[in-house]
């Protein structure tokens, strides 16, 4: 989609038909115009994206804004707040263009332009609501409640652009037969539905002409260029953007507003691709940041990925200070469990709910799914994340496996002796800790009881009699000073278990 603006003129100057000659000008001119791209489904990413080329079409003083739709719609609120704000745009005037198809929530969002301009095959119409059927696992037409809503905020649009409400409402409502009609007094015509014609003060002086095909039972209103002109829901039809230009008088070609630097990084990590890679580096970072407590740059990786995230989320108008909160209090409660409480009970499990629950909501603006395509949003959001956390765990995995071969970080991970060589020698004693020496070492059997003398997270330091050894523990977090107790050794590899959660 694309947007002109320019100055500010009062839009009955482009309004009136007569003023329009064989190639569509009009006697109305505008200082400036941009042009925005409003393209594919719907959604509150390209919900923010187009505010935030709004908002440079203001910078440029525009006064005319056209929006270059090309859009099979999308979720439904996102469309109502378009409109809105198309409707509610108080420094330029606004012109909805649509080249191909503008149907579902894009012919909403459309209705809250001050025009409607078409090519002569473009599609419009077609808006009724689908929602989730959670007993039958399936969708269908939204309910009655949803459906009066929608039709009332359709013909609210329509009628405050001067457009047949009644149109408007049979494009959301399946059920709804239009005709055109003509006041028997002053000859005047319109498209009304019989609940409109009874409800007017005079009823019997509107006489049915004939039924609008579009508007048949069971049928949600469609139509081409042509025939939104014919039933007044376009005010016009062009054959491209040339025509286009000189409809609305400007002598230069509207500014086109491009996609910028954020725009493009923003879809990058809004992306499933963008947000699987995000979520993996993040993982593995922290894998590697607990396997080597200390060195910080795991640690400082997977901070980096998260505030990413949430950064794109925020951008795409998906997440809010909520899911930081949530995400963050999800830390506190495993970093508790890690440091303060021993094992893994209440808190961690508590935290990662809370982690996985933040990280489900940023990827969507709704919270309980109620159309098919909010459904589709909340399944792909689970599914990614799902793909993200496998794929970590598979590389957690392999770098388990390929530590002792990386530069730098290899020796940080502790190595089992090689088969061919002697399990200890006079240089080196058996399970002789690196960082402390002794003369007499003793060789440690399974069984034997010593204390931490470092947090094992896992990997640390443990003391046996006056000897220090460098363990492991069984998996879980064991605090300083606490006793421990082997029970598996292979080659220079000891690994310890809590006395205390011994059976």
């Amino acid at each position: 989609m694309w947007v002109l603006a320019i100055g500010q003129i009062p839009w009955g100057l482009v309004a009136d038909e007569g003023d329009i000659d064989d190639g569509g000008a009009t006697s109305a001119l505008y200082r400036q115009a941009a042009l925005i791209h409003f393209t594919g489904p719907i959604n509150s990413r390209l919900e923010q994206y187009i505010y935030r080329k709004l908002n440079e079409a203001r910078e440029l003083s525009a006064d005319l804004v056209i929006f270059e739709i090309d859009s099979p719609g999308g979720e439904l609120e996102a469309s109502l707040r378009l409109a809105r704000h198309f409707h509610d745009l108080g420094w330029a005037d606004t012109v909805a263009y649509v080249p191909e198809q503008a149907l579902s929530g894009a012919a909403i969002a459309a209705l809250g332009c001050n025009e409607i301009v078409l090519h002569s095959q473009a599609v419009f119409g077609d808006a009724g609501p689908i929602v989730m059927d959670y007993m039958e696992f399936g969708f269908r037409h939204a309910p009655e409640k949803i459906q009066t809503d929608l039709a009332r905020r359709v013909r609210d649009l329509a009628s405050t652009r001067e457009r047949s409400p009644a149109l408007a409402e049979a494009m959301v409502d399946k059920d709804l037969i239009v005709y055109r009609v003509r006041h028997r007094e002053d000859g005047r015509e319109r498209f009304m539905s019989d609940e409109e014609i009874q409800a007017d003060a005079a009823p019997d002086q509107w006489a049915k002409i004939n039924e609008v095909l579009e508007s048949r039972a069971n049928k949600f209103l469609e139509v081409s260029g042509e025939r939104a002109k014919e039933l007044g829901l376009a005010d016009g039809v062009v054959g491209d953007e040339n025509e286009l230009q000189k409809r609305y008088g400007l002598a230069n070609p509207p500014r086109v507003l491009q996609r910028q630097l954020v725009d493009s990084v923003v879809d990058v990590f809004n992306s499933w691709w963008g947000t699987v890679l995000l979520i993996v580096i993040a993982l593995l970072a922290l894998y590697i940041e607990l396997s080597a407590p200390g060195i910080s740059i795991g640690g400082l990786t997977t901070m980096l990925c998260f505030a990413l995230f949430f950064w794109s989320r925020f951008w795409g108008g998906t997440a809010g200070w909520l899911e930081v909160i949530l995400f963050l209090s999800g830390i506190v409660f495993i970093l508790v469990e890690l440091f303060l409480i021993p094992g893994f009970g209440v808190a961690g499990i508590s935290g990662c709910l809370l982690v996985l629950v933040s990280l489900i909501m940023a990827g969507h603006s709704f919270l309980v799914p109620e159309t098919a395509s909010e459904m589709k949003t909340l399944t792909r959001t689970i599914m990614v994340l799902f793909g993200s956390g496998l794929l970590a765990a598979i590389g957690a995995i392999t770098s388990t496996w390929c530590l002792g071969e990386i530069p730098l970080i290899g020796r940080l991970a502790l190595q089992p002796s090689d088969e061919k060589d002697p399990p200890w020698s006079e240089e080196q004693p058996l399970h002789q800790s690196a960082h402390h020496s002794s003369m007499q070492q003793k060789q440690l059997t399974v069984g034997d009881i010593g204390v931490a003398d470092s947090p094992l997270r896992p990997a640390g330091v443990a003391r046996f009699g006056d000897d220090f050894y460098d363990v492991v523990s069984e998996g879980t977090f064991i605090e300083e000073l606490r006793r421990v107790k082997v029970i598996r050794i292979s080659g220079n590899h000891i690994v310890v278990r809590d006395v205390d959660h011994i059976v």
